[in-house]
C-alpha cells in the first residue's frame, strides 16, 4: 500500500468518518477544504508518528508538510530517507 494510500484511508475513516473514502485530489488542501482542522493536525502528527517510525519535530509541523496528501507524503518520504 502506498504511503498516499495510507493517509487517504487514515483521514476519510478517523478525520472525516467516511466509509466512501477520500474524496478530493492529493493536491487539495485540507485546512482551506476544511478536511483537517488543528485538532486533526495534530492527530495525523501522532499517525505519522507511529506508522512510519517518524520523529515530528514541532518546527515541521507547517502547511509545506502537513497541508495536503502530496505534500504529507512527500515529507513522510523525506524523512524515511
Amino acid at each position: 500500500m502506498t504511503i498516499e494510500v495510507q493517509i487517504k484511508e487514515y483521514i476519510a475513516k478517523n478525520l472525516l468518518f467516511s466509509s466512501d473514502g477520500f474524496k478530493y485530489s492529493d493536491e487539495a488542501s485540507f485546512l482551506e477544504e476544511g478536511i483537517v482542522d488543528s485538532q486533526g493536525v495534530m492527530e495525523l502528527v501522532l499517525f505519522v508518528e507511529e506508522n512510519f517510525n517518524i520523529q515530528v519535530k514541532d518546527t515541521e509541523i507547517i502547511p509545506d508538510n502537513f497541508d495536503s496528501v502530496s505534500k504529507l507524503s512527500a515529507y513522510i518520504q523525506r524523512k524515511r530517507g
